[in-house]
Protein backbone atom coordinates (compact mmCIF):
# COMPACT_ATOMS: atom_id res chain seq x y z
CA UNK A 1 0.00 0.00 0.00
CA UNK A 2 3.14 2.08 1.04
CA UNK A 3 4.85 1.58 -2.12
CA UNK A 4 1.46 2.13 -4.31
CA UNK A 5 1.23 5.47 -2.07
CA UNK A 6 4.73 6.56 -3.33
CA UNK A 7 4.68 5.89 -7.51
CA UNK A 8 0.76 7.94 -6.97
CA UNK A 9 3.17 10.95 -5.51
CA UNK A 10 5.77 10.05 -7.25
CA UNK A 11 3.17 10.22 -10.60
CA UNK A 12 1.79 13.24 -9.40
CA UNK A 13 4.64 15.21 -9.01
CA UNK A 14 5.98 14.31 -12.81
CA UNK A 15 2.54 15.41 -14.31
CA UNK A 16 2.83 18.36 -12.01
CA UNK A 17 0.15 20.39 -13.72
CA UNK A 18 0.33 23.83 -14.76
CA UNK A 19 -3.20 23.98 -15.97
CA UNK A 20 -4.29 26.31 -13.18
CA UNK A 21 -1.86 28.93 -14.17
CA UNK A 22 0.32 29.89 -17.58
CA UNK A 23 2.86 27.59 -18.22
CA UNK A 24 6.79 29.29 -17.78
CA UNK A 25 7.28 31.04 -21.35
CA UNK A 26 4.48 29.45 -22.12
CA UNK A 27 5.17 30.33 -26.28
CA UNK A 28 8.16 27.85 -26.35
CA UNK A 29 7.07 25.77 -23.35
CA UNK A 30 7.47 22.13 -24.65
CA UNK A 31 8.04 23.60 -28.09
CA UNK A 32 11.33 21.41 -29.01
CA UNK A 33 11.01 17.75 -29.93
CA UNK A 34 13.07 15.25 -28.79
CA UNK A 35 13.83 11.74 -30.28
CA UNK A 36 12.54 8.64 -28.77
CA UNK A 37 14.34 5.42 -27.99
CA UNK A 38 17.52 7.32 -30.48
CA UNK A 39 21.56 6.91 -29.31
CA UNK A 40 23.24 8.78 -27.03
CA UNK A 41 24.34 11.74 -29.40
CA UNK A 42 21.50 12.27 -31.44
CA UNK A 43 19.87 12.71 -28.30
CA UNK A 44 22.31 14.87 -26.43
CA UNK A 45 22.05 17.00 -29.61
CA UNK A 46 17.81 17.62 -29.19
CA UNK A 47 18.52 18.72 -25.51
CA UNK A 48 21.58 21.48 -26.51
CA UNK A 49 20.86 24.82 -26.60
CA UNK A 50 19.63 25.99 -23.26
CA UNK A 51 22.87 25.61 -21.76
CA UNK A 52 24.19 28.85 -23.81
CA UNK A 53 21.58 30.83 -22.86
CA UNK A 54 22.73 29.83 -19.19
CA UNK A 55 26.31 30.21 -19.75
CA UNK A 56 26.54 33.64 -20.98
CA UNK A 57 25.19 34.86 -17.77
CA UNK A 58 28.56 33.78 -15.99
CA UNK A 59 30.40 35.63 -18.55
CA UNK A 60 28.74 38.61 -19.08
CA UNK A 61 30.36 41.97 -19.30
CA UNK A 62 30.08 42.12 -15.66
CA UNK A 63 32.79 39.95 -14.89
CA UNK A 64 35.50 40.80 -17.68
CA UNK A 65 36.91 43.85 -15.44
CA UNK A 66 37.34 41.29 -12.54
CA UNK A 67 38.60 38.48 -14.21
CA UNK A 68 41.56 40.69 -16.19
CA UNK A 69 42.28 42.76 -13.40
CA UNK A 70 42.65 39.62 -11.29
CA UNK A 71 45.32 38.76 -13.71
CA UNK A 72 47.24 42.20 -14.23
CA UNK A 73 47.38 42.15 -10.33
CA UNK A 74 47.85 38.53 -9.24
CA UNK A 75 49.20 36.89 -12.21
CA UNK A 76 47.61 33.23 -12.40
CA UNK A 77 46.71 33.00 -8.80
CA UNK A 78 43.05 33.28 -8.78
CA UNK A 79 42.49 30.75 -11.58
CA UNK A 80 41.58 28.44 -8.81
CA UNK A 81 39.07 30.42 -7.55
CA UNK A 82 37.39 30.74 -11.43
CA UNK A 83 37.48 27.06 -10.89
CA UNK A 84 35.80 26.67 -7.90
CA UNK A 85 33.29 29.54 -9.11
CA UNK A 86 32.19 27.07 -12.21
CA UNK A 87 32.16 23.94 -9.71
CA UNK A 88 29.55 25.89 -7.56
CA UNK A 89 27.79 27.41 -10.81
CA UNK A 90 27.48 23.84 -12.81
CA UNK A 91 25.81 22.56 -9.46
CA UNK A 92 23.24 25.40 -9.22
CA UNK A 93 22.38 25.47 -12.38
CA UNK A 94 21.63 21.96 -12.47
CA UNK A 95 19.37 21.90 -9.38
CA UNK A 96 17.47 24.49 -11.20
CA UNK A 97 17.11 23.01 -14.29
CA UNK A 98 15.81 19.46 -11.95
CA UNK A 99 13.50 21.71 -10.26
CA UNK A 100 11.76 23.10 -14.08
CA UNK A 101 12.00 19.68 -15.66
CA UNK A 102 10.17 17.76 -12.38
CA UNK A 103 7.70 20.21 -11.03
CA UNK A 104 6.60 21.92 -14.69
CA UNK A 105 6.77 25.01 -13.27
CA UNK A 106 9.82 27.38 -13.09
CA UNK A 107 11.33 29.16 -9.59
CA UNK A 108 9.90 32.23 -9.56
CA UNK A 109 5.90 30.72 -9.93
CA UNK A 110 6.81 28.26 -6.78
CA UNK A 111 8.19 30.97 -4.62
CA UNK A 112 5.01 32.85 -5.25
CA UNK A 113 3.26 29.92 -4.68
CA UNK A 114 4.78 28.90 -1.43
CA UNK A 115 4.53 32.26 -0.40
CA UNK A 116 2.17 35.12 1.23
CA UNK A 117 1.45 38.09 -0.80
CA UNK A 118 3.11 40.72 0.86
CA UNK A 119 6.27 38.64 1.10
CA UNK A 120 5.59 37.88 -2.95
CA UNK A 121 5.50 41.23 -3.56
CA UNK A 122 8.47 41.97 -2.00
CA UNK A 123 10.64 38.89 -3.17
CA UNK A 124 9.22 40.02 -7.11
CA UNK A 125 10.69 43.83 -5.93
CA UNK A 126 14.24 42.28 -5.02
CA UNK A 127 13.92 40.09 -7.92
CA UNK A 128 13.34 42.43 -10.56
CA UNK A 129 16.32 44.52 -8.80
CA UNK A 130 18.33 41.91 -9.73
CA UNK A 131 17.26 41.99 -13.14
CA UNK A 132 18.12 45.62 -13.76
CA UNK A 133 20.99 44.98 -11.86
CA UNK A 134 22.34 42.43 -14.72
CA UNK A 135 20.53 44.16 -17.46
CA UNK A 136 22.82 47.27 -16.42
CA UNK A 137 26.29 45.67 -16.88
CA UNK A 138 25.10 44.27 -20.58
CA UNK A 139 23.98 47.70 -21.90
CA UNK A 140 26.99 49.62 -20.52
CA UNK A 141 29.08 46.89 -22.47
CA UNK A 142 26.99 46.97 -25.48
CA UNK A 143 27.14 51.03 -25.60
CA UNK A 144 30.60 50.67 -25.20
CA UNK A 145 31.33 48.35 -27.27
CA UNK A 146 29.18 50.33 -30.10
CA UNK A 147 30.69 53.45 -29.25
CA UNK A 148 34.71 51.99 -29.84
CA UNK A 149 33.72 49.76 -33.27
CA UNK A 150 31.30 52.62 -35.14
CA UNK A 151 32.14 55.66 -33.25
CA UNK A 152 28.78 56.21 -32.20
CA UNK A 153 28.04 58.49 -29.29
CA UNK A 154 27.44 56.54 -26.12
CA UNK A 155 23.95 58.25 -25.36
CA UNK A 156 22.86 56.46 -29.20
CA UNK A 157 24.58 53.00 -28.06
CA UNK A 158 22.70 52.56 -24.88
CA UNK A 159 19.68 53.49 -26.76
CA UNK A 160 19.88 51.02 -29.75
CA UNK A 161 20.45 48.41 -26.91
CA UNK A 162 16.57 49.47 -25.50
CA UNK A 163 16.09 48.99 -29.16
CA UNK A 164 17.21 45.43 -29.48
CA UNK A 165 14.49 43.40 -27.28
CA UNK A 166 12.61 44.06 -30.90
CA UNK A 167 15.11 41.74 -32.13
CA UNK A 168 14.25 39.33 -29.82
CA UNK A 169 10.07 39.21 -30.59
CA UNK A 170 11.34 38.40 -33.99
CA UNK A 171 13.34 35.58 -33.02
CA UNK A 172 10.92 34.04 -31.01
CA UNK A 173 8.49 33.97 -33.81
CA UNK A 174 10.73 32.04 -35.46
CA UNK A 175 11.52 29.19 -33.01
CA UNK A 176 13.79 29.09 -29.52
CA UNK A 177 15.93 27.08 -31.34
CA UNK A 178 16.95 29.84 -33.48
CA UNK A 179 17.48 31.67 -30.26
CA UNK A 180 19.69 29.01 -28.88
CA UNK A 181 21.67 28.76 -32.42
CA UNK A 182 21.98 32.58 -32.28
CA UNK A 183 23.32 33.05 -28.81
CA UNK A 184 25.46 29.76 -29.13
CA UNK A 185 27.51 31.63 -32.20
CA UNK A 186 27.89 34.56 -30.09
CA UNK A 187 29.29 32.79 -27.32
CA UNK A 188 31.76 31.32 -30.16
CA UNK A 189 32.63 34.82 -30.80
CA UNK A 190 33.88 35.43 -27.33
CA UNK A 191 35.67 32.58 -27.22
CA UNK A 192 37.66 32.27 -30.34
CA UNK A 193 38.45 35.94 -29.77
CA UNK A 194 39.91 35.70 -26.35
CA UNK A 195 41.41 32.27 -27.17
CA UNK A 196 43.07 34.48 -30.45
CA UNK A 197 44.44 36.85 -28.35
CA UNK A 198 45.84 34.83 -25.25
CA UNK A 199 47.81 32.40 -28.00
CA UNK A 200 49.49 35.78 -29.35
CA UNK A 201 50.01 36.60 -25.49
CA UNK A 202 52.17 33.66 -24.77
CA UNK A 203 51.23 33.00 -21.34
CA UNK A 204 53.75 30.53 -19.17
CA UNK A 205 51.69 27.59 -19.93
CA UNK A 206 53.22 25.93 -16.48
CA UNK A 207 52.68 28.53 -14.30
CA UNK A 208 49.01 28.85 -15.54
CA UNK A 209 48.39 24.65 -15.10
CA UNK A 210 49.69 25.70 -11.26
CA UNK A 211 47.49 29.01 -10.96
CA UNK A 212 44.08 26.29 -11.13
CA UNK A 213 46.10 24.69 -7.71
CA UNK A 214 44.78 25.99 -4.39
CA UNK A 215 46.91 28.75 -2.79
CA UNK A 216 47.03 29.42 0.82
CA UNK A 217 47.89 33.06 -0.78
CA UNK A 218 44.17 33.29 -1.50
CA UNK A 219 43.02 34.09 2.09
CA UNK A 220 46.26 35.60 3.95
CA UNK A 221 46.38 38.32 0.93
CA UNK A 222 43.98 40.73 2.06
CA UNK A 223 43.37 42.69 -1.46
CA UNK A 224 44.20 38.71 -3.22
CA UNK A 225 41.21 37.47 -0.88
CA UNK A 226 38.66 40.87 -1.61
CA UNK A 227 39.56 40.34 -5.84
CA UNK A 228 38.58 36.68 -4.75
CA UNK A 229 35.19 36.93 -3.10
CA UNK A 230 34.20 39.65 -6.03
CA UNK A 231 35.29 36.97 -8.64
CA UNK A 232 33.04 33.86 -6.49
CA UNK A 233 30.24 36.78 -5.59
CA UNK A 234 30.04 38.23 -8.68
CA UNK A 235 29.56 34.35 -10.67
CA UNK A 236 26.58 33.17 -9.72
CA UNK A 237 23.76 35.34 -11.01
CA UNK A 238 20.04 35.49 -9.43
CA UNK A 239 18.64 35.40 -13.08
CA UNK A 240 20.13 32.53 -14.05
CA UNK A 241 18.94 30.42 -11.85
CA UNK A 242 15.35 31.51 -12.73
CA UNK A 243 15.87 30.94 -15.98
CA UNK A 244 17.70 27.75 -15.95
CA UNK A 245 14.17 26.87 -14.26
CA UNK A 246 12.25 27.39 -17.55
CA UNK A 247 14.05 26.61 -20.47
CA UNK A 248 14.09 23.49 -19.21
CA UNK A 249 11.23 22.82 -19.48
CA UNK A 250 11.08 23.91 -23.71
CA UNK A 251 12.00 19.98 -24.90
CA UNK A 252 8.66 17.68 -25.64
CA UNK A 253 9.43 14.81 -23.24
CA UNK A 254 6.63 12.75 -21.48
CA UNK A 255 6.06 14.34 -18.56
CA UNK A 256 4.13 11.34 -17.25
CA UNK A 257 6.83 8.64 -17.55
CA UNK A 258 9.24 9.02 -15.33
CA UNK A 259 12.30 7.33 -17.44
CA UNK A 260 11.03 10.35 -20.11
CA UNK A 261 12.17 12.69 -17.13
CA UNK A 262 15.01 11.09 -15.92
CA UNK A 263 16.28 11.05 -18.94
CA UNK A 264 15.12 14.81 -19.65
CA UNK A 265 17.24 15.94 -16.52
CA UNK A 266 20.24 13.59 -17.37
CA UNK A 267 20.83 15.47 -20.76
CA UNK A 268 19.98 18.88 -19.88
CA UNK A 269 22.56 18.74 -16.96
CA UNK A 270 25.30 17.46 -19.64
CA UNK A 271 24.45 19.95 -21.79
CA UNK A 272 24.39 22.87 -19.01
CA UNK A 273 27.51 21.39 -17.14
CA UNK A 274 29.22 21.35 -21.02
CA UNK A 275 28.32 24.94 -21.53
CA UNK A 276 29.18 25.87 -18.08
CA UNK A 277 32.76 24.75 -19.08
CA UNK A 278 33.10 26.98 -21.84
CA UNK A 279 32.03 29.84 -19.35
CA UNK A 280 35.19 28.48 -17.49
CA UNK A 281 37.43 28.93 -20.12
CA UNK A 282 36.55 32.20 -21.20
CA UNK A 283 36.92 33.45 -17.73
CA UNK A 284 39.76 31.71 -17.83
CA UNK A 285 41.27 33.34 -20.63
CA UNK A 286 40.28 36.81 -19.94
CA UNK A 287 42.39 35.99 -16.52
CA UNK A 288 45.20 34.33 -18.38
CA UNK A 289 44.96 37.55 -20.85
CA UNK A 290 45.11 40.28 -18.23
CA UNK A 291 48.28 38.32 -16.50
CA UNK A 292 50.56 37.50 -19.63
CA UNK A 293 49.65 41.27 -21.55
CA UNK A 294 49.22 43.84 -18.05
CA UNK A 295 50.91 41.83 -15.58
CA UNK A 296 53.68 44.15 -13.51
CA UNK A 297 52.91 46.90 -15.91
CA UNK A 298 51.22 49.09 -13.02
CA UNK A 299 48.15 49.69 -16.00
CA UNK A 300 44.95 50.86 -14.95
CA UNK A 301 42.39 48.43 -16.53
CA UNK A 302 39.38 49.47 -14.24
CA UNK A 303 37.20 50.38 -16.88
CA UNK A 304 36.61 48.73 -20.87
CA UNK A 305 37.96 51.79 -23.03
CA UNK A 306 41.30 51.32 -20.78
CA UNK A 307 41.86 47.82 -22.10
CA UNK A 308 40.29 48.69 -25.89
CA UNK A 309 43.38 51.20 -26.11
CA UNK A 310 45.72 49.43 -23.80
CA UNK A 311 45.23 46.50 -26.37
CA UNK A 312 46.96 48.61 -28.52
CA UNK A 313 49.63 50.13 -26.82
CA UNK A 314 52.87 48.75 -27.67
CA UNK A 315 54.31 50.44 -24.71
CA UNK A 316 52.04 48.40 -22.40
CA UNK A 317 51.37 45.23 -23.97
CA UNK A 318 54.56 44.59 -26.31
CA UNK A 319 55.59 43.87 -29.76
CA UNK A 320 51.87 41.94 -30.18
CA UNK A 321 50.22 45.43 -29.42
CA UNK A 322 47.56 45.88 -32.72
CA UNK A 323 44.48 47.75 -33.29
CA UNK A 324 42.94 44.26 -34.56
CA UNK A 325 43.40 43.25 -30.85
CA UNK A 326 41.34 46.21 -29.85
CA UNK A 327 38.59 45.64 -32.31
CA UNK A 328 38.82 42.50 -31.52
CA UNK A 329 38.22 43.05 -27.85
CA UNK A 330 35.43 45.39 -28.63
CA UNK A 331 33.84 42.65 -31.13
CA UNK A 332 33.49 40.12 -28.06
CA UNK A 333 32.25 42.87 -25.69
CA UNK A 334 29.57 43.45 -28.28
CA UNK A 335 28.60 39.47 -28.13
CA UNK A 336 28.68 39.17 -24.87
CA UNK A 337 26.32 42.09 -24.40
CA UNK A 338 23.87 40.86 -26.88
CA UNK A 339 23.98 37.17 -25.85
CA UNK A 340 23.52 38.31 -22.30
CA UNK A 341 20.32 41.16 -23.37
CA UNK A 342 18.95 37.99 -25.04
CA UNK A 343 18.83 35.97 -21.48
CA UNK A 344 18.11 38.68 -19.50
CA UNK A 345 15.05 39.37 -21.42
CA UNK A 346 13.88 36.39 -21.14
CA UNK A 347 14.58 36.10 -17.35
CA UNK A 348 12.90 39.48 -16.86
CA UNK A 349 9.43 37.66 -18.50
CA UNK A 350 9.60 34.32 -16.24
CA UNK A 351 10.25 36.70 -13.06
CA UNK A 352 7.11 39.18 -14.14
CA UNK A 353 4.64 36.23 -15.29
CA UNK A 354 6.15 34.11 -11.98
CA UNK A 355 5.72 36.57 -9.20
CA UNK A 356 2.80 38.87 -10.26
CA UNK A 357 1.07 37.15 -12.79
CA UNK A 358 1.36 40.18 -15.38
CA UNK A 359 -0.85 39.96 -17.98
CA UNK A 360 -0.35 41.69 -21.39
CA UNK A 361 0.87 41.45 -24.88
CA UNK A 362 4.30 39.80 -25.42
CA UNK A 363 5.73 42.85 -27.06
CA UNK A 364 5.28 44.70 -24.37
CA UNK A 365 6.11 42.82 -21.37
CA UNK A 366 9.50 42.34 -22.97
CA UNK A 367 9.79 46.28 -23.66
CA UNK A 368 8.48 46.83 -20.02
CA UNK A 369 11.53 44.84 -18.81
CA UNK A 370 14.12 46.48 -20.95
CA UNK A 371 13.05 49.99 -20.53
CA UNK A 372 13.08 49.18 -16.78
CA UNK A 373 16.76 48.14 -17.26
CA UNK A 374 17.79 51.01 -19.86
CA UNK A 375 15.83 54.08 -17.92
CA UNK A 376 18.80 54.08 -15.10
CA UNK A 377 21.83 54.24 -17.40
CA UNK A 378 20.25 56.00 -19.81
CA UNK A 379 19.86 58.61 -17.16
CA UNK A 380 23.65 58.78 -15.78
CA UNK A 381 24.95 58.87 -19.51
CA UNK A 382 22.88 62.16 -19.76
CA UNK A 383 23.37 63.61 -16.68
CA UNK A 384 27.41 62.69 -17.01
CA UNK A 385 27.35 63.27 -20.72
CA UNK A 386 28.11 60.17 -22.46
CA UNK A 387 31.84 59.90 -19.98
CA UNK A 388 32.31 56.57 -20.04
CA UNK A 389 34.12 56.43 -16.56
CA UNK A 390 31.42 57.81 -14.77
CA UNK A 391 28.77 55.05 -16.47
CA UNK A 392 30.97 52.31 -15.85
CA UNK A 393 30.68 53.25 -11.83
CA UNK A 394 27.03 51.96 -12.09
CA UNK A 395 28.75 48.69 -12.31
CA UNK A 396 30.12 48.38 -8.84
CA UNK A 397 26.63 49.28 -7.59
CA UNK A 398 25.08 46.79 -9.71
CA UNK A 399 26.80 44.30 -8.17
CA UNK A 400 25.43 45.62 -4.80
CA UNK A 401 22.19 44.36 -5.97
CA UNK A 402 23.07 41.26 -7.28
CA UNK A 403 25.00 40.64 -4.00
CA UNK A 404 21.72 41.42 -1.90
CA UNK A 405 19.25 39.65 -4.56
CA UNK A 406 21.40 35.90 -4.65
CA UNK A 407 19.82 34.80 -1.35
CA UNK A 408 16.75 35.33 -2.36
CA UNK A 409 17.08 32.76 -5.28
CA UNK A 410 19.39 30.24 -3.77
CA UNK A 411 17.61 29.61 -0.89
CA UNK A 412 14.23 28.71 -2.34
CA UNK A 413 16.13 26.52 -5.07
CA UNK A 414 18.16 24.82 -2.56
CA UNK A 415 14.90 23.88 0.38
CA UNK A 416 12.70 23.15 -3.31
CA UNK A 417 14.94 20.80 -4.72
CA UNK A 418 15.48 18.97 -1.56
CA UNK A 419 11.84 19.03 -0.95
CA UNK A 420 10.37 15.32 -1.24
CA UNK A 421 6.97 16.05 -1.19
CA UNK A 422 7.55 18.55 -4.31
CA UNK A 423 9.96 16.61 -6.30
CA UNK A 424 9.43 13.28 -5.06
CA UNK A 425 11.84 10.39 -6.12
CA UNK A 426 14.36 13.17 -8.05
CA UNK A 427 14.99 15.18 -4.94
CA UNK A 428 18.58 16.29 -4.05
CA UNK A 429 20.24 13.24 -2.92
CA UNK A 430 21.18 13.79 0.74
CA UNK A 431 25.14 14.72 -0.24
CA UNK A 432 23.79 17.08 -2.87
CA UNK A 433 21.85 19.19 -0.15
CA UNK A 434 24.51 19.20 2.40
CA UNK A 435 26.90 20.66 -0.48
CA UNK A 436 24.31 23.09 -1.95
CA UNK A 437 23.29 24.52 1.87
CA UNK A 438 27.30 24.85 2.81
CA UNK A 439 27.77 26.46 -0.90
CA UNK A 440 24.63 28.75 -0.11
CA UNK A 441 26.30 30.25 3.09
CA UNK A 442 29.60 30.43 1.99
CA UNK A 443 27.83 32.73 -1.30
CA UNK A 444 26.11 34.53 1.38
CA UNK A 445 28.81 35.42 3.66
CA UNK A 446 31.01 36.49 0.95
CA UNK A 447 28.89 38.37 -0.56
CA UNK A 448 27.72 40.15 2.68
CA UNK A 449 31.28 40.63 3.21
CA UNK A 450 31.61 42.54 -0.58
CA UNK A 451 28.36 44.63 0.11
CA UNK A 452 30.23 45.49 3.60
CA UNK A 453 33.32 46.79 1.82
CA UNK A 454 32.08 48.38 -1.59
CA UNK A 455 30.10 50.63 1.13
CA UNK A 456 33.20 51.51 3.07
CA UNK A 457 32.15 49.53 6.07
CA UNK A 458 34.64 47.20 6.69
CA UNK A 459 38.08 47.92 6.46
Amino acid sequence: MANHQTKSTTKHHLLASTDQQQKSLDEVNSSVSVPKNAGFWRTLMAYTGPGALIAVGYMDPGNWITSISGGATYRYTLLTVILMSSLIAMLLQAMSARLGIVTGKDLAQLTRERTGKVSGILLWIITEAAIVATDIAEIIGSGIALELLFGFPLIVGILITAADVLLLLVLMRLGFRKIEAIVATLVAVILFVFLYEVILSQPQMGAVLKGYLPSSHVVTNHGMLYLSLGIVGATVMPHDLYLGSSISQTRNFDREDRRSVAQAIRFTTIDSNLQLTVAFVVNSLLLILGAALFYGTNSDLGRFVDLYYALGNNQIVGAIASPILSMLFALALLASGQSSTITGTLAGQIIMEGFIKLKMPLWAQRLLTRLISVTPVLAFAIYYHGNEAKIENLLTLSQVFLSIALPFAMVPLVRFTSNRQLMGEFANRSWVTYVAWIVTVILIVLNVYLILNTLGITG
